[in-house]
């Protein structure tokens, strides 16, 4: 019998990380914008059917979540699936996918901060949107900077705030549903069908849904990226993966039917204004104030938890390609207490881009950060699934056992996925928010793939001399 592949390098990271804020990282990285503000554009195309959209995607990502962790239990190696496509798919497809999570992450750590901006603008609607913009930015940096346990311990709480408020909304809108709450007598599902039919745009609209739905779940595959830093990868890397998607799926199915039960699903959408959240509309229509203040402030945190982890994927994907040659080794050097600092500092390039756009395209710069960032997560996903269709393959041919955690229906349910999330990215030039989508993302592919054919004779020659990373 052939042997297991051999562990990857060793980065120098500090596996300080626990199973519990493994799990809740990948939470962080995932409800944020895309539900509370995103979910806005998704109701406006789709209606009340957009809960259908929420469920479909869901069983996608579901597929990519296993498929990432039966990879990840075999591999926990720095870099995450990043290194893993390049171990199956090359030397091409790793730096190409790398690069472009890593611009995906980049511009969501963008408008996610943008995100921010907007939530206080609730409270302050004179303030300039760039004011907040910079102050979240360095507060966030600072986080970052820390050790690894201290984000892990800031983020575990951070994501415990949405999770709980997203429980306490879905159990007080079912109660205000069935029975009503002091005041204010049952409203029943009705809204689900009076106010044009649950399919008000046809049945095609939850089809051009599916892109911003899509973008709500991005931030699932985080849990890969904790590998090389997790004090037990092999349990908690799989299990915070099925823990994740399964979570995600209860709070954005169960959510978004509480939204649109209670409220009209052309009054629970902004029809493109993304400046407030379907859920604080909710409570500003029961008429609690003090609620809709207080949800305001759970958003917040949310965004804020979700562009604290992406900032951390963005840099430690950045410290990755720097071991393998794909970067300049300047990022591969970690700080005293043991992160990538140097590559944090690229990865808030992000928030330049934020500020920039608060300033000069403040009305237009989230949908279109949104569309930039779907169009590479999307190419980065089909890439993980290809890997572990190769992955398989390598296991079979080499007679290894099978690994611990599998995605059942391998080979037939990971090409559905592929075939789903292709469908997708191509629908995304057909929606105003996401056209800009191809008309960026395509011309980075090539760049990307241009500059791999320049650097891949330094990336061999240091592929044979790489270290573990000097400590400032």
């Amino acid at each position: 019998m052939a042997q297991e592949i051999a562990p990857g390098p060793q980065s120098g990271l500090r596996r300080d990380l626990s199973g519990r804020q493994v799990g809740m990282i990948a939470v962080g990285g995932a409800i944020g914008t895309g539900l509370f503000l995103g979910s806005s554009l998704a109701i406006s195309i789709a209606g009340p059917a957009v809960i259908v959209a929420y469920a479909v995607a869901a069983l996608a990502v579901l597929a990519l979540a296993f498929a990432l962790a039966e990879m990840i239990v075999v591999h926990p190696d720095a870099g995450g699936f990043g290194a893993i496509i390049q171990r199956y798919l090359g030397g091409l497809a790793g730096f190409v996918s790398r690069w472009m999570y890593w611009a995906a992450q980049v511009v969501n750590v963008g408008s996610e901060v943008i995100a921010a901006g907007l939530y206080l603008q609730f409270w302050y609607p004179q303030l300039p949107l760039w004011m907040p913009v910079v102050g979240f930015s360095v507060l966030m940096l600072a986080i970052n900077v820390a050790a690894v346990r201290f984000f892990g311990e800031f983020e575990y709480w951070f994501a415990m705030i949405k999770v709980v408020t997203i429980v306490v909304f879905v159990v007080l809108g079912v109660v205000y549903i069935v029975f009503g709450l002091p005041g204010h007598p049952p409203v029943g599902a009705g809204a689900l069908t009076e106010h044009g039919g649950f399919f008000p745009n046809g049945i095609g609209a939850v089809w051009l849904a599916l892109a911003v739905v899509t973008f709500s779940y991005l931030g699932t595959e985080a849990v890969s990226m904790t590998a090389a830093e997790s004090r037990n990868p092999g349990r908690d890397v799989p299990r915070a993966a099925r823990n994740t998607v399964l979570r995600l799926a209860l709070f954005y199915v169960l959510g978004m039917l509480v939204v649109v039960s209670i409220l009209p699903w052309d009054q629970a959408s902004s029809s493109g204004d993304v400046r407030e959240s379907p859920f604080v509309r909710l409570f500003s229509l029961v008429g609690i104030p003090a609620a809709a203040g207080i949800m305001n402030f759970v958003v917040l945190t949310a965004a804020l938890s979700a562009m604290n982890t992406n900032l951390y994927l963005a840099a430690r994907m950045t410290h990755s390609l720097a071991l393998d040659g794909h970067a300049p080794k300047w990022f591969a050097v970690l700080s005293r207490n043991g992160v990538p600092g140097r590559a944090l500092v690229l990865s808030a390039l992000g928030l330049a881009l934020a500020a920039s756009l608060a300033v000069f395209a403040e009305d237009t710069a989230f949908p279109m950060m949104l569309g930039i960032a779907l169009f590479a997560a999307i190419v980065v996903y089909l890439m993980i699934f290809a890997s572990q269709l190769a992955f398989r393959r390598r296991r079979a041919a080499d007679r290894l056992p099978p690994p611990p955690v599998q995605l059942r229906g391998t080979p037939v349910t990971t090409v559905l996925a592929m075939l789903f999330f292709a469908a997708v990215l191509l629908t995304t030039p057909f929606l105003a928010p996401f056209s800009m989508a191809w008309k960026a993302g395509v011309p980075f592919v090539l760049v990307v793939c241009a500059v791999y054919y320049f650097v891949r004779r330094r990336a061999a020659r240091t592929e044979t001399e790489r270290e573990v990373p000097v400590t400032e």
